[in-house]
């Protein structure tokens, strides 16, 4: 059942206290939540079944703009001033839209990869854009799912989010405990693994038959040092995305996303 909106004008008020900690990844992580910022982002929470929505805080503008995807919900629903906002949270990305979601249990990469045939792989990608463009890309060209190593950035992390326009919280993931010793586990459950290398040895991303693989899971290295050597003995094919003389790298959420066009779109498309 719907619950009505509660007026907010105390910003020490005890039942906003948690979002005075938004800006505060790691504590949020603690009590076991994590914030979704923007309209669209809220919009693709609410729209989701896979996290429950603790509460909301709005300004009457983002209210009224999200009454149809308010219809159903049944948390907590706090309506306040702008200035409000900018007194607990002190920045202005949020466009007076803000939601605390609970985190679920831990998802393994067995529960990831089972009845997936399209994955994207992340080694130690620890800047936030790049892991929430990842996640966007993934959305956009039908990745079953996302698996990062032990160093990633956090995909439930506010900015990860926000950069993916809420695809983080749309795209199954799940983090290694071994690595990259677990690649084998995927490889054994018939997983063909491409990593995405500058390296001139490689195959031309742009000249692999597709047709072969059944399923298929793209590696991508970290945005400085590219993948271990350790990584790429446990891959089945090395790809590279030919570019102008003089260019040997891209972002690797670009990349990824070149990668995934090629390798993840329907042969009959």
């Amino acid at each position: 059942m719907r619950m009505p909106p509660c007026r907010i004008d105390d910003p020490g008020d005890s039942r906003i206290a948690d979002y005075a900690n938004v800006r505060d990844p790691e504590l949020l992580r603690v009590r076991g939540l994590f914030v979704a910022e923007g309209r669209l982002v809220v919009e693709r929470l609410l729209a989701g079944t896979t996290f429950r929505v603790r509460s909301l805080l709005l300004t009457e503008a983002a209210h009224r703009s999200l009454a149809n995807s308010l219809s159903a919900v049944d948390s907590p629903v706090y309506v306040g001033e702008l200035a409000l906002f900018r007194h607990i949270v002190g920045f202005n990305i949020h466009r007076g839209c803000l939601a605390l979601g609970e985190r679920p249990a831990d998802t393994t990469v067995t529960d990831v990869a089972n009845g997936a045939s399209r994955l994207v792989i992340l080694e130690d990608i620890a800047d936030a854009d790049n892991v929430g463009g990842v996640f966007r890309n993934a959305a956009a060209f039908g990745a079953d799912g996302v698996l990062l190593s032990p160093r990633c950035c956090d995909p439930l992390y506010r900015k990860a989010i926000r950069t993916s326009m809420g695809a983080a919280l749309q795209v199954r993931f799940a983090r290694f405990e071994d690595w990259p010793s677990g690649l084998s586990d995927l490889r054994a459950a018939g997983f063909q693994i491409v990593a995405l290398t500058p390296n001139r040895d490689a195959v031309d991303l742009a000249t692999i038959d597709r047709r072969p693989f059944r399923r298929v899971a793209l590696l991508v290295g970290n945005e400085g040092a590219g993948l271990q050597q350790g990584t790429e003995a446990l891959t089945d094919l090395r790809a590279a995305i030919r570019m102008r003389p003089g260019h040997d790298s891209l972002n690797v959420a670009t990349a990824a996303a070149i990668a995934m066009h090629r390798m993840f779109t329907p042969l009959n498309l």
